[in-house]
């Protein structure tokens, strides 16, 4: 197992270190001294050497002849893990969806009576809608802002829509019946929005939810009217979106439910 670096500042006690842990796993959770030496491939006195360092750092523990790992090493894991939020998570997610439908993907939260954007990958287009990070537009007009209002009470909804929106566009739902819309919205599990937001746009947006099935996000694909019709949006891109919006919501629940290790 033991690796021998190309580079000037290969560290090659690093190496064997790193070897001597990938030397247990779940079959083999605790190893002699000559089973870790065999499985990294070094020698018996230089295995040893690295054993009883790891064992005076705490990420290793020997007893009765045998060693095996303990919870801190989750620490070398968990810091990649913890570095990591919803939109570095989702970012894979969306670019295959942009893969497969060759339309641009969002997502964004609430924030007062707006959606904010909060991450993308756009594809090019002659005519498109401008959206950078930070965008904002009144939620009640877009896809992913009915999702975000779909599932809260009608009372949270009525708060929010009250409160002016920093868009600088009008605020008001482009449909009527806006309750009853949103209610709808919680049935079919999606939200569709037909050129309510700027003349052109069509998009379609899914819930995004925490491990607790909490919506705290919206995910969408976007198109232009002229080019994709409502048909495809609905027909063929949307089963794409669900699929990943439901990979980001199983990913963002796994990164919630990281363990969380007290070496004190």
């Amino acid at each position: 197992m033991a690796r021998e670096g190309r580079g000037p500042d290969f560290i090659e006690a690093l190496s064997r270190g790193l070897d001597v842990l990938r030397a247990f796993d779940a079959e083999r959770p605790v190893l002699s001294l000559s089973e870790v030496a065999q499985r990294a491939g070094l020698a018996r006195p230089t295995a040893r050497r690295i054993l009883l360092t790891l064992v005076e750092l705490g990420y290793v523990r020997s007893a009765d002849g045998g060693n095996s790992l303990t919870p801190r090493v989750l620490e070398l894991g968990m810091a990649y893990v913890s570095s990591l939020g919803l939109w570095d998570l989702a970012r894979p997610h969306m670019k295959d969806l942009v893969a497969q439908t060759h339309e641009s993907s969002s997502m964004s939260q609430l924030d007062g009576s707006d959606i904010v954007y909060m991450a993308r990958v756009a594809v090019p287009k002659l005519i498109a809608l401008r959206v950078d990070i930070g965008t904002r537009f009144p939620a009640a007009r877009t896809s992913q802002g009915k999702v975000l209002l779909a599932w809260k009470d009608r009372d949270e909804v009525e708060a929010i829509l009250a409160l002016p929106t920093r868009s600088g566009l009008p605020p008001e739902p482009a449909v009527a019946d806006f309750e009853q819309h949103l209610a709808l919205v919680r049935e079919q599990g999606y939200a569709y929005a037909d050129e309510e937001l700027a003349p052109g746009i069509r998009s379609v947006a899914v819930p995004v939810r925490d491990g607790d099935g909490v919506v705290r996000a919206a995910m969408n694909v976007t198109v232009h009217a002229a080019e994709t019709s409502g048909d495809v949006v609905l027909g063929e891109h949307l089963p794409h979106l669900i699929e990943a919006g439901e990979r980001v919501s199983r990913d963002w629940a796994a990164w919630q439910a990281r363990p969380i290790v007290d070496m004190v």
